[in-house]
């Protein structure tokens, strides 16, 4: 085991040099499997912090177009000592960038309306139903499309939109286990200059996802 490996592992996944040392011992030096065995303990790490209180934490914002498009996103840790932290203030602005790009709906699952989900799984029902799909398979069809449904609406289950491998809560998972505290996105707003006016589309989400150099 190098000290080159340590330092690539060390600036691939983020994690101290003691863990990432023991990541590579544990995988025979296989980078791939030690950035894998790194995130899954950062995983279980971060777990173990949910139950915790976290009132401390920084509003951020991001304006993009000149004003076309604003954002701002309260994300919660448990010191202040956490929220000056430079990877807490990297999650702030990526999540608030993650937001003006890809106009989640809403937070995560809890928050979407029943009457919204039952209509989404009804028109998802009778599409299967029109496809000729057996009705044992339907269910199990609508499970996967539900899913599918709250990784475009809730920010939580988005593709993170600089590492589409990620969710955001993968992204603020590994802050958690980086920083050594619970961290949480509590709310966010988003506004697009001339929503819900008539006028001439145009599409500013795109335009960001450039900015953030995923398109």
């Amino acid at each position: 085991m190098s000290m080159q490996n340590v330092m690539k592992l060390k600036e691939m996944s983020g994690a101290g040099i003691k863990d990432c040392k023991e990541a590579l011992e544990a995988n025979g030096g296989d980078i791939d499997k030690a950035v894998a065995y790194l995130r899954e303990k950062g995983k279980a790490t971060a777990a173990k912090k949910q139950d915790r209180l976290a009132s401390e934490g920084a509003v951020f914002s991001y304006v993009h177009l000149g004003g076309k498009i604003g954002v701002l996103v309260e994300i919660n840790c448990e010191t202040d000592f956490a929220a000056r932290a430079e990877q807490f203030q990297e999650l702030g602005k990526n999540v608030a960038m993650q937001i003006a790009a890809s106009n989640p709906l809403y937070l995560d699952e809890t928050q979407v309306p029943t009457e919204e989900l039952d209509r989404e799984k009804e028109i998802l029902r009778a599409k299967a139903i029109n496809d000729k799909k057996p009705a044992a398979v339907i269910e199990k069809m609508l499970e996967g499309q539900v899913k599918k449904y709250y990784g475009e609406i809730c920010l939580i289950h988005q593709s993170y939109v600089k590492d589409p491998s990620k969710t955001i809560k993968d992204v603020v998972t590994e802050t958690t286990a980086a920083i050594g505290e619970k961290i949480a996105i509590r709310r966010f707003v988003r506004y697009e200059m001339g929503e819900g006016l008539e006028k001439k589309s145009e599409n500013f989400a795109d335009e960001v996802a450039k900015t953030a150099g995923i398109k």
